[in-house]
């Protein structure tokens, strides 16, 4: 079935390939960018530009430009990468992580909320960076922050969203060999980007609010 699914952070990487796979599978594919990439701009996709999804007047053009267009599957993939010790301090850094892994996407669900509807889906991108829990090597103050930020935001979105039939996932990819991390990483942004669309697929109401790593395993909190 053909579906609209929106796509953020879209212009390499992750969302690149959420964009090449879902419009060869036949979807209808918005990619929302900051500035677009060649190899963007190379597939069958709408491409919204100029769309900071950390910054309030940006996100809400956003929403004004598909004012009465359904979204099936809304996929915040948009997100930030530094590294911060207590050596090496940041908080400048630490604060702007903050905004646009943990804000930007609560902010581009509030916004979008309209074209949400019954048996739509929510995934966030998210990071077992941001698990309390399998935390055993400290660092990355500001990255963990914001994704723990963004799990805890995205819980509550589930609960709030159920009754509305909406599902809410929250998925780590892996270590994925992107620009953001020098292009270190297991495995390459077409894995990971086929692996989450497996798991998006299988997201439920009955499971709504799950952590979930791309090859399928639940990860703690």
């Amino acid at each position: 079935m053909r579906q609209h699914i929106l796509v953020t952070g879209a212009n390499r990487g992750i969302g690149l390939e959420f964009c090449r796979q879902l419009s060869e599978q036949g979807n209808e594919v918005t990619a929302v960018v900051r500035k677009p990439s060649a190899a963007l701009e190379a597939l069958d996709v709408e491409i919204i530009s100029g769309v900071d999804v950390s910054n309030a007047q940006q996100v809400t053009q956003l929403a004004s430009q598909l004012s009465g267009k359904a979204i099936d599957i809304l996929i915040n993939n948009a997100g930030i990468f530094e590294s911060e010790t207590l050596a090496n301090m940041d908080f400048d850094a630490i604060e702007k992580q903050l905004q646009v892994n943990a804000l930007a996407p609560l902010r581009v669900v509030h916004a979008l909320l309209p074209n949400l509807k019954e048996n739509s889906k929510i995934a966030m991108i998210t990071s077992r960076m941001g698990s309390i829990a399998d935390n055993s090597s400290g660092g990355y103050i500001g990255y963990r922050m914001s994704k723990a930020a963004l799990n805890a935001a995205s819980v509550s979105l589930a609960h709030e969203l159920k009754g509305k039939g909406i599902a809410v996932g929250l998925f780590h990819p892996g270590f994925v060999q992107t620009q953001m991390v020098n292009f270190a990483g297991d495995i390459s942004p077409e894995v990971a980007a086929e692996r989450l669309c497996k798991r998006i697929d299988s997201l439920t109401l009955e499971n709504t609010g799950g952590f979930w790593h791309s090859n399928g395993e639940t990860l703690p909190w």
